[in-house]
């Protein structure tokens, strides 16, 4: 009976005429105009770098000429899938595809669990200092430009007089040329791309520890937990849905390898472990001018990368209760 009682006693919604509607929306945009505004850049940057681009995936599927404008797009002869037919049966197919996802898989195999560790750390430092400095100091490598970076890299690593080879030398081993030797690429740019992002990455897991309510710290520590158990049994779970979120959105990157990084370290010697899917597109697109075809295997790369995060984010439902959508 009071079951019945209290589905009866709900309010019922009601219907909101269309006038009402428009008024209603001319209210809360009037209320919220400063939110707007400040939305606006962000909406438009997208609106043009992002979602107006996308009309021109068309080309995909045509045979575009160079020099026929934005009109060549939709009045170039249709082919179907020949494009993709014919990027699958290049020699170059697999080996694109493979060197995209191992950098890609390595990078988040060992870049992924790196902030994790680093803010767990980071946030069982008693001396606010001390804290505070070791944050600013990993956080900069993130704001150098790839330029540098990669120019930081070089030299570091360079056969002659590369600091890393100068310490190899005189440990009693020969120099190595890191960048000329297709089996350093992977070590090089994995570790160099942790080193660099690690202590930005790590700020939201940072964020999402200290969000931990105090007084379960306080309960663990009247239960004679150590931190080690700690961390196991309170901070941990406390941060999976942060930790799932962020998997997932990283698995939708795992065919998107930095095209600046690769272009800029990478060199013919080494195209068989270094060579990816975007630089080919550049190659193909921009240096071959063979607009059609690059643009078709960068809309393979983006398919696979949506299926990925989509499945991902299917599976993290059912398993963990957790997703992005």
């Amino acid at each position: 009976m009071n079951v019945l009682a209290s589905k009866k006693a709900k309010p019922e919604i009601k219907k909101l005429s269309k006038e009402e509607k428009k008024l209603l929306f001319r209210k809360n945009v009037k209320r919220d105009k400063y939110l707007l505004l400040m939305f606006a850049p962000v909406l438009i940057y997208y609106l043009i770098f992002a979602y107006l681009p996308m009309t021109g995936l068309v080309m995909a599927f045509t045979q575009f000429k160079a020099g026929s404008g934005m009109m060549g797009l939709y009045t170039g002869t249709f082919v179907g899938l020949k494009w993709f037919i014919q990027f699958f049966n290049s020699p170059y197919a697999f080996r694109l595809i493979r060197n995209t996802f191992l950098l890609s898989f390595y990078s988040l195999i060992f870049g992924f669990p790196i902030p994790i560790i680093f803010a767990l750390c980071i946030t069982q430092i008693k001396n606010k200092y001390l804290q505070k400095g070791t944050q600013i100091i990993t956080y900069l490598p993130y704001f150098i430009s790839t330029v540098v970076i990669c120019g930081m890299i070089t030299n570091f690593l360079s056969p002659s007089s590369g600091i890393i080879n100068q310490l190899i030398v005189k440990a009693g081993g020969t120099a190595i040329n890191f960048l000329g030797e297709p089996k350093w690429f992977r070590a090089v740019y994995v570790i160099s791309g942790s080193w660099q992002s690690f202590g930005f990455n790590s700020i939201i897991f940072v964020a999402a520890i200290m969000g931990v309510a105090p007084e379960l710290y306080e309960a663990m520590k009247v239960d004679g937990a150590s931190k080690v158990q700690t961390i196991r049994y309170l901070v941990l779970p406390s941060i999976k849905p942060t930790i799932v979120l962020l998997l997932i959105m990283s698995l939708g990157n795992l065919l998107n390898v930095g095209f600046e990084k690769v272009y800029l370290l990478y060199n013919s010697g080494i195209y068989d472990t270094a060579d990816v899917i975007s630089t080919y597109v550049y190659r193909q697109g921009i240096g071959s001018q063979n607009y059609s075809y690059a643009t078709a295997v960068g809309l393979f790369n983006s398919l696979i990368g949506f299926v990925i995060v989509f499945t991902a984010n299917r599976l993290s439902r059912k398993l963990t209760e957790t997703s992005v959508w």
